[in-house]
């Protein structure tokens, strides 16, 4: 069983910057992707970004693509999620996950482990 500790979320200007970090624990991690997915009120959830855990392949929404980049720290079982030049439209609960598929997809039926989210608030 994964657990897994979002932080990192809080409220920033349009045009700054925030790193978000997940903390992971629960089991030894193998080639599964880790992933960002996020939340704004009244939408859907929807995928961010992924990573292989091993190989440190990414995967990005269009929406944040040249904005985000996600990294991890193998050693210290840490995903991170670095967001630049954010905008109003980036207000969301962002939350970290453990892929259920060695590939990565978007639908959060694939995902699982969710963490309890961290609050980005973006002011225009």
């Amino acid at each position: 069983q994964v657990q897994l500790v979002e932080s990192g979320g809080g409220l920033v200007q349009a045009g700054g910057s925030l790193r978000l970090s997940c903390a992971a624990s629960g089991r030894t991690f193998s080639s599964l992707p880790m992933g960002w997915f996020r939340q704004a009120p009244g939408k859907e959830r929807e995928f961010v970004a992924a990573i292989q855990w091993m190989s440190g392949s990414t995967s990005y929404a269009d929406s944040v693509k040249g904005r985000v980049t996600i990294s991890r720290d193998n050693a210290k079982n840490m995903v991170y999620l670095q967001m630049n030049s954010l905008k109003p439209e980036d207000t969301a609960v962002y939350y970290c996950a453990a892929s259920l598929l060695a590939s990565v997809t978007m639908s959060t039926m694939n995902w699982g482990s969710w963490g309890q989210g961290t609050q980005v608030t973006v002011s225009s």
